[in-house]
C-alpha cells in the first residue's frame, strides 16, 4: 500500500476472517456485472455479499443501502464503496468504489470515440437512432417502478405533482427542488407524520440473512469506529483531491475556459445528485444543452443509450457530456486529446465526492439507523424525484419523438410545445415496440436495446 493510502487508512482489527484477496474478486465480478440501473446493480451486490458469500446480514445491508440514498450520488456506486470500506477499510472502500466505475468509463470513452469520429456513417447514426428508442422506453418503466416504491400515500403524490409541475412548467433548478423537498421531509420526519415515515422501500430485514448469521455479525469493527481525528483526516485529503484540479484550472485558465466550467459544472452537480442519474439527467440535460450548448439534446439520448448498454453507474453519462463539451471548444488543442482529457476530469470530479460521503459519514451511520428526521427526508426528496423523472421522460420523449418544438416563455412559463405535424414515425413506432416489449413480455433490458439497435440500423440501411 502507499504512504498515502496508509496515511488514510484507520486500524486494521478486522477479525471476521474474509481475505482481502476475496474481496477483491467479489468487487471485480459484481462490477462486470453492474448492467441494468441502479436497481439492478443493487440486487447484484444483495445476491453475492448477502445471499451467497453471507458476509453482510441483511439489516446492516439495508442500514447501509437507506443511508447510501439520502446522499447524493449513486446509491449503488456508494453501497460498494461503503460495503467495502466495512470489510477492509479504506484500502477495501477505494477498490470497490474505483472497480465500480472503471468498466463504465473505458467503455463510454470508447464509444464516445466511434461516436465523434464515425458519427456521421449510417451504421453508427441508425445505431443511436434505434436506442434512443429503447432508453425513451426504460426511462418510462424507471418512472414506474420507482413511483410504485416511493409513492405511497396521498401527501408523497403530492410532493411528485408538484416537483414535476415546477421543473417542467417553469424550468425550477432541481437543487432547489431537492433541497426543498429534503426540509419538508426533515420536519415532517422530526414531528413523526406518519406519511413521511422512511424506510425506503427495500423490505424487511427479517425476510434474510440474519446480522448475527452473516460473518461480519453484529459488532463494529475496530476501524468502523468512529474516530473525529480520522474523520478530520480523511475529509481534509478527499477535499483537496475533488477541489484541486477545478481550483488549477480556474487560476491558470479562467472561468471561460471549457475545462474549468466542466470541472465547476460537474463539482456542483456532484452536491445535487439526489435520486439517481435519471433525475439529475433532467438538470445536466438542462445545463449542457440550453446554456453551455456542449451538445444537442439527441446527442443527450445517445449519451444515455451509451450509458444504459455499458457496465456501472448511469450517471456515468456525464463523461460524454464532458467529452463532447470539450471535442466542440478544443481551441487550439487537438480535439480527441481535448475530450479525453475532459473524459477524465468530468469522471474525477463526479465520483470523489462519493468517497468523502461514505467514509465521512459511514462510522457514525450505525447510531443513525433509527432516525425519523432523516428517514422523513428521504421519502420526501424521493417523491420528488419520481417527479422529476417524469419531467426527464417528457423532455426526452418531446425531443425524440418531434423534429419541431415551440418554445412557450410568457407568464412565468418554460414550456417547449410539440409541432405534432413534425412527428417522427419510425422513432415513434419503434419507441412503442420498446415499450410493448418491457412492458407486455418483459424483455430485458440489454435484449430490447440491443433488438431497437439493430432495428435502426435496418432502417438506415432501407432509407
Amino acid at each position: 500500500m502507499s504512504t498515502a493510502a496508509r496515511t488514510l487508512e484507520q486500524p486494521k482489527t478486522y477479525g471476521h476472517g474474509i481475505p482481502f484477496r476475496a474481496a477483491l474478486m467479489v468487487w471485480l465480478r459484481v462490477a462486470a456485472l453492474s448492467f441494468g440501473g441502479p436497481a439492478g446493480q443493487i440486487a447484484v451486490i444483495h445476491r453475492i455479499v448477502v445471499e451467497e458469500k453471507r458476509w453482510i446480514g441483511e439489516g446492516r445491508f439495508l442500514n447501509a443501502l437507506n443511508y447510501c440514498m439520502l446522499l447524493p450520488g449513486p446509491e449503488a456506486q456508494q453501497l460498494t464503496v461503503y460495503l467495502g470500506w466495512l470489510l477492509h477499510g479504506t484500502r477495501g472502500g477505494l477498490v470497490a468504489g474505483t472497480l465500480f466505475v472503471l468498466p463504465g468509463f473505458l467503455s463510454i470513452l470508447a464509444l464516445s470515440y466511434v461516436y465523434v469520429l464515425l458519427g456521421n456513417v449510417d451504421v453508427v447514426a441508425g445505431l443511436f437512432f434505434g436506442l434512443k428508442a429503447a432508453v425513451l422506453a426504460i426511462v418510462l418503466h424507471a418512472v414506474l417502478r420507482i413511483g410504485k416504491r416511493a409513492l405511497g400515500n396521498a401527501v408523497l403524490i403530492t410532493m411528485a405533482v408538484i416537483a414535476f409541475v415546477a421543473i417542467f412548467v417553469f424550468a425550477a433548478p432541481f437543487p432547489a427542488i431537492v433541497v426543498g423537498a429534503g426540509l419538508i421531509g426533515l420536519i415532517g420526519g422530526r414531528l413523526g407524520l406518519a406519511a413521511l415515515r422512511g424506510g425506503g422501500g427495500h423490505g424487511n430485514a427479517s425476510d434474510g440473512l440474519a446480522d448475527a448469521d452473516s460473518v461480519l455479525g453484529v459488532h463494529i469493527p475496530a476501524h468502523a469506529r468512529p474516530s473525529l481525528a480520522w474523520s478530520i483526516k480523511i475529509s481534509a485529503v478527499l477535499v483537496l483531491l475533488w477541489s484541486g484540479p477545478t481550483v488549477v484550472l480556474l487560476i491558470t485558465l479562467g472561468a471561460d475556459d471549457v475545462f474549468s466550467q466542466i470541472a465547476t459544472f460537474f463539482s456542483k452537480m456532484a452536491v445535487v445528485t439526489f435520486g439517481g442519474a435519471y433525475a439529475v439527467l433532467s438538470y445536466v440535460a438542462q445545463e449542457a444543452v440550453q446554456n453551455y450548448a456542449w451538445l444537442e439534446p439527441g446527442e443527450m439520448l445517445d449519451g444515455l443509450g451509451m450509458a444504459e448498454t455499458t457496465p456501472g453507474p448511469l450517471i456515468q453519462v456525464v463523461q460524454f457530456v464532458g467529452f463532447m463539451g470539450a471535442w466542440r471548444e478544443a481551441g487550439s488543442m487537438n480535439p480527441i486529446v481535448a475530450a479525453t482529457l475532459a473524459s477524465v476530469l468530468t469522471t474525477w470530479v463526479t465520483f470523489v465526492p462519493c468517497f468523502l460521503w461514505i467514509f465521512l459519514g459511514a462510522p457514525f451511520i450505525e447510531s443513525l439507523r433509527d432516525n425519523r428526521a432523516l428517514a422523513g427526508a428521504m421519502s420526501a426528496i424521493t417523491a420528488a424525484v419520481v417527479g422529476v423523472i417524469v419531467n426527464l421522460a417528457l423532455w426526452f420523449a418531446l425531443h425524440t419523438l418531434f423534429r419541431d418544438l415551440v418554445p412557450v416563455r410568457d407568464f412565468g412559463l418554460h414550456l417547449d410545445v410539440p409541432v405534432w405535424s413534425s412527428i417522427n414515425w419510425p422513432a415513434a413506432v419503434l419507441t412503442a415496440a420498446a415499450i410493448v416489449a418491457i412492458f407486455r413480455f418483459r424483455v430485458p433490458m440489454l435484449a430490447t436495446l440491443g433488438g431497437c439497435a439493430v432495428a435502426g440500423l435496418v432502417w438506415f440501411a432501407a432509407t
